[in-house]
């Protein structure tokens, strides 16, 4: 939860360190992270594994806290199984008393969403203008180190599967259940592509520690109402 503020263990340092060897040849141009320390430390350590972008500015946002437990918080997963019977309900649909509801983790990650959509189509306008008063400069390739693991949902392009010309290629350190509400979002809410061979109970899992999910966002002509979501790999984590 969000109550208990603890650091990374041992092993939350190992994986940290193994995602951002992972991710050391991703050239990220923005950095977003949970303010919360065990996602800061996260984040750090995986840009400083980064070969392209180890002093790009980290923005931590509140919005991207894990889901905040009221009474359960700091307890035992257990202990919120059993509330969550005597209560006569299940697990994760079950808000402990302070906690926030599921609704309410979906705004957050919506209203989160919106404003990176904004951000996006802020630098499209921006590349514009520069354009029109030069010869202009072609797109960012991205390269992506699961792109042979799990493409079937990745759109196709000329040339290696692997690249990318994008605008913003943007890294979000956020938490377990915040990110599967999230993810939540864009399938029920955005109608998100999603890989083929992608099972319900993929959807419905909490991400392993430091696992990577990785979205392409569309948005045709800055229309940040209708926006275009395709899921490349969900919860990869090959690294770990």
């Amino acid at each position: 939860g969000q109550g208990v503020d603890e650091p990374l263990s041992a092993t939350g340092f190992r994986q940290a360190d193994a995602a951002g060897v992972f991710l050391s040849n991703v050239k990220f141009t923005h950095v977003f992270s949970s303010d919360l320390l065990r996602a800061k430390q996260t984040c750090a350590a995986i840009l400083g594994k980064n070969k392209f972008c180890r002093d790009l500015e980290i923005k931590y946002d509140a919005r991207l806290r894990e889901r905040k437990y009221g009474v359960a918080e700091g307890r035992p997963l257990a202990d919120l199984k059993a509330m969550a019977k005597d209560a006569g309900e299940q697990c994760p649909s079950f808000t402990p008393s302070g906690g926030e509801t599921l609704d309410e983790v979906k705004e957050r990650a919506r209203d989160f969403f919106e404003f990176l959509c904004q951000l996006a189509v802020g630098l499209e306008h921006k590349e514009a203008g520069a354009s029109s008063r030069s010869s202009g400069t072609p797109k960012e390739q991205f390269v992506f180190p699961w792109a042979n693991h799990c493409s079937e949902g990745e759109p196709s392009s000329e040339g290696s599967g692997s690249s990318k010309e994008l605008d913003a290629n943007i890294l979000v350190v956020s938490h377990g259940a915040y990110m599967r509400n999230w993810i939540g979002y864009f399938v029920s809410d955005l109608n998100c592509t999603l890989p083929t061979n992608l099972t319900k109970s993929h959807l419905s899992s909490v991400s392993p520690n430091t696992g990577v999910s990785h979205f392409i966002v569309k948005l045709e002509n800055g229309n940040l109402s209708k926006p275009e979501i395709t899921c490349v790999c969900l919860n990869q984590d090959s690294h770990l």
